[in-house]
C-alpha cells in the first residue's frame, strides 16, 4: 500500500507521527460505453447548454446552481478566499462511549502507522482506546478540507473512519405505523432469530455478480467474440512489438533521408532503452532534426515510400 498522507495525532500533550492509508477498495464491475458495430468506445464533448458550442477546457468555470435556478460563477481568486487547511494533525476533541457513534456517520477508512519515534506513542494511543472502550472523535484536514472522524482499534491497527457533517443525514420524511405484532408472532420471530444466530464470518459472502461477469467474458473471449480496433488495449507482452516497430520506423525515416542509421534494425527490441539513454547523454551534439519529435514527423512525411515497414507501427499505437 501507498501512504497518502502524512501527519501526527494529538491527544493532550501526546503527538504520534503516523501515515495514513486508505482501508477499503472498490472492486465493483465497470463497463466502458461502447459503439455496438465496432466497438470503439463512446466519446463525450464539452457543449454549452445554451449556445450549442463544444467548450474548451480552460474555458469551464466553476457554478453554484441558487434554488430559483440562478447560476453564480466563481472564480479561481473566489475559490482561494474559502476557508480551507493544510495542518497535518488529527486533533483529539474528546474520547465517548463507542455506541453513541450512529454507523450511518460513517463515510471512508484508512489505516493509520506509526512513523519514524511514534511507535511508542501509537501504542499508547492504542491501549487507551482498548481499555477506556471508547472512539476517539477527531478534527483532521484531507484534501484542504476539514474532516470530523473517529479513532478505533481494528485488532493492532488504529482505524481513522471520516464522518458524515451532521446535517448530512437525512431524515426519513415518511412515518412507519404498522401497529403491534402479536404474541405468537413475536416468540416465532425470536425462534427464527435463535435459528440464523451465529457470528459474523466474511469470507462467507462474495460478490457473484463480479464473478458471474468475469466468467461470461472470459467466456466471450474463448469464443473469439472480441472487437479488434486500432486502440484496443495491448497485453504487457506486445510492448516489445511496439517498441521494435517504432524502431524500424526511425531507421526507415532516416534511410528515406539518405542519412546513415544509427543502429541495425534488425537489433533486438531489448536494447532500446540503452538506445534512448545514450541519446540522452549525446542531446547536446545532435541537432533537432535528429531528436525524436523530429523523427516521427520525418516518419509521417516519408509514410508513402516506408508503408510496408510501418505497418506494424500503426497496428501497435
Amino acid at each position: 500500500m501507498r501512504a497518502i498522507w502524512k501527519g501526527a495525532v494529538s491527544f493532550g500533550l501526546v503527538s504520534v507521527p503516523v501515515k495514513l492509508y486508505a482501508a477499503t477498495e472498490s472492486h465493483d464491475v465497470s463497463f466502458r460505453q461502447v459503439h455496438a458495430k465496432d466497438g470503439g468506445r463512446i466519446k463525450y464533448q464539452r457543449v454549452c447548454s445554451l449556445d450549442g458550442e463544444e467548450v474548451a477546457y480552460a474555458d469551464i468555470a466553476k457554478g453554484y446552481e441558487t434554488e430559483d435556478g440562478e447560476m453564480v460563477i466563481l472564480s479561481d481568486d473566489d475559490l482561494a478566499e474559502l476557508p480551507s487547511t493544510s495542518s497535518r494533525e488529527i486533533a483529539v476533541e474528546k474520547f465517548v462511549p463507542r455506541e453513541q457513534i450512529d454507523p450511518l456517520l460513517f463515510e471512508k477508512s484508512y489505516y493509520l502507522e506509526p512513523e519514524g519515534a511514534g511507535a511508542k506513542p501509537y501504542a499508547l494511543l492504542r491501549q487507551a482506546l482498548k481499555d477506556a472502550d471508547r472512539m476517539a472523535v477527531v478534527t483532521v484536514a484531507l484534501r484542504q478540507r476539514t474532516s470530523i472522524a473517529v479513532l478505533r482499534v481494528k485488532d493492532d491497527v488504529i482505524v481513522l473512519q471520516t464522518m458524515m457533517w451532521p446535517d448530512e443525514v437525512r431524515t426519513p420524511d415518511f412515518s412507519v405505523d404498522v401497529g403491534e405484532a402479536k404474541d405468537a408472532e413475536v416468540k416465532m420471530a425470536n425462534m427464527l432469530v435463535e435459528t440464523l444466530a451465529g457470528d459474523f464470518d466474511p469470507s462467507e459472502f462474495e460478490d457473484d455478480y463480479a464473478g458471474a461477469v468475469e466468467a461470461l467474458v472470459k467466456s466471450k473471449i474463448e469464443g473469439g467474440e472480441v472487437k479488434r480496433t486500432e486502440k484496443s488495449t495491448k497485453t504487457g507482452g506486445e510492448v516489445v512489438d511496439l517498441l521494435a516497430a517504432l524502431q524500424k520506423s526511425v531507421a526507415a525515416a532516416k534511410s528515406a533521408r539518405g542519412e546513415e542509421s544509427e543502429e541495425s534494425e534488425d537489433e533486438p527490441a531489448e536494447k532500446a532503452p540503452a538506445k534512448k539513454t545514450a541519446a540522452k547523454k549525446t542531446a547536446t551534439k545532435k541537432s533537432a532534426a535528429k531528436k525524436a519529435p523530429a523523427k516521427k514527423t520525418a516518419a509521417k512525411k516519408t509514410a508513402k515510400k516506408a508503408a510496408a515497414k510501418k505497418t506494424p507501427a500503426k497496428k501497435a499505437s
